[in-house]
């Protein structure tokens, strides 16, 4: 039986790789480290799944997605899905494919740091690059951004505002 489960838990792992998250659509939650845990038996399907903010608003609709994904290849196994909040969730666990989707939505990851001198008008400076155009000068213009962990900054170099993760 070790076998079957195993291979219905990469059918699981599979199905979640296509769930997107709902505010970042190009993003899926297994590319953002959303993925705790997923655990299979005879009799179940358990999936821990890590929040990106601890209020993050699309909780629920992630949940439901995650639901409604395993539950196309669970079989007659029972379902749960639920959020943990140890580990807490770092944009460490953002996978490489996830950082390319994160840039082409319009959204800079933290990592990106900048090595180099900034200008440092009266908007506080950034210390993330642009997605589009790479420039490390870049301002931030707003902490509160369209959700709680997200930032708006402003390319100087191709004028183009972006989104980006806070750091903290």
């Amino acid at each position: 039986m070790k076998t079957e489960a195993r291979t219905l838990e990469d059918r699981i792992r599979e199905v979640l790789a296509d769930v997107p998250d709902p505010e970042i659509p190009a993003c899926s939650i297994v590319d953002l480290g959303m993925v705790e845990r997923v655990d299979v038996t005879e009799e179940s399907v358990e999936v821990d799944l890590l929040p990106t903010f601890i209020g993050c608003p699309a909780k629920e609709i992630i949940g439901e997605d995650v639901e409604k994904a395993v539950r196309t290849v669970a079989g007659v196994r029972a379902v749960r899905i639920r959020f943990v909040y140890e580990p807490p969730w770092t944009t460490d666990r953002i996978t490489e494919h996830g950082k390319d989707a994160l840039r082409s939505f319009g959204i800079s990851p933290h990592w990106e740091m900048t090595d180099g001198p900034v200008a440092v008008p009266l908007l506080r400076a950034s210390e993330v690059a642009c997605p589009y155009c790479g420039s490390a000068e870049t301002v931030m213009e707003s902490a509160f951004g369209p959700t709680p962990c997200r930032a708006v900054h402003f390319c100087r170099s191709c004028r183009n505002p972006f989104e980006g993760f806070k750091t903290k």
